[in-house]
């Protein structure tokens, strides 16, 4: 029903924009589940087992992030006598709200539920769920960046790139593959959270374009899986061709814009004096890399 769908996509929008705008915990939360339930009807509109079982896996991880972002911010309101976004100064209320909110965006090791919820979606909702859905979360992450546990931030990006790489290795389908993607370019933005905010929004930014161009030209070509994009060279080359150079974008390989975030995120980890970071974090982009070129050559 278009009525219904424009009320859902409204609802979608609102909860975002909620979350965004707001300064206080409560409307951020509630921003946030408007979210979550906005995107279950569009999640199950195609009546497919696979589709009920992802919007349930979803709904089931979104609500209890939810759950634990509310506990955090009571716990921190209880000890400080602040609602504000900018005051999270608990450090118990620190850590269980960069839980909370790496349990939203999919980040290792809190990353099980998003290849399996993205591969028994459609192309159009894996859009709206690899960006759009990524937006709440990361702009409650910047504005409470300055208070945050740094180790714990550091560790969860490591972890993060590490299974995106090593997971989209052995994949066929090319949903999973952009998961795992998805998880990879999360823990770069979140490994360089603490020290550059601004490098993170420049990551999330190219990271939006180039995912969007992805799933975009996936659908164009109506390839879910490898086998099928080896297919594609013949019906749309001039599509497949753009296809291959954002898959290499989103790899990072030089010099196509995806390396452009890299590059500056590993120069300011080096400034920073984490080079063992800097230097795995650049080793974990080769595995990534790695799985992106064998697309390509097929």
């Amino acid at each position: 029903n278009p009525i219904t769908l424009s009320v859902v996509l409204t609802s979608l929008a609102l909860g975002t924009i909620f979350t965004v705008s707001s300064s206080h915990w409560f409307l951020a939360w509630m921003g946030l589940e408007i979210n979550t339930l906005a995107i279950i009807p569009i999640m199950t509109q195609h009546k497919h087992p696979r589709a009920i079982e992802a919007s349930t896996k979803y709904f089931l991880t979104q609500a209890a992030a939810s759950a634990l972002l509310l506990f955090s911010s009571l716990n921190n309101a209880w000890l400080t006598g602040e609602w504000s976004i900018m005051d999270l100064t608990n450090p118990l209320s620190c850590a269980t709200m960069t839980v909370a909110i790496c349990m939203k965006l999919g980040l290792a090791p809190f990353h099980f539920w998003l290849p399996e919820v993205l591969q028994g979606i459609n192309l159009t909702t894996g859009l709206i769920l690899s960006t759009w859905q990524k937006l709440a979360p990361m702009a409650i992450l910047y504005q409470i960046a300055p208070t945050l546990n740094t180790p714990l931030l550091l560790a969860l990006g490591l972890v993060s790139t590490l299974v995106g790489g090593w997971g989209g290795l052995n994949q066929t389908q090319l949903r999973k593959i952009m998961a795992f993607s998805s998880i990879a370019h999360l823990g770069w933005m979140v490994s360089i959270l603490p020290f550059s905010p601004q490098l993170m929004i420049l990551n999330l930014t190219i990271y939006l374009i180039m995912t969007s161009t992805m799933f975009l030209m996936l659908k164009t070509i109506s390839s879910t899986k490898i086998s099928s994009l080896a297919t594609s060279w013949s019906k749309t080359p001039t599509t497949t061709a753009l296809s291959l150079l954002t898959l290499l974008s989103l790899g990072g390989l030089p010099p196509l814009s995806g390396f452009m975030p890299k590059w500056f995120i590993l120069q300011e980890l080096t400034n920073q004096n984490t080079t063992i970071l800097a230097t795995t974090l650049a080793l974990s982009a080769l595995l990534s890399l790695f799985f992106y070129l064998r697309l390509t050559y097929i």
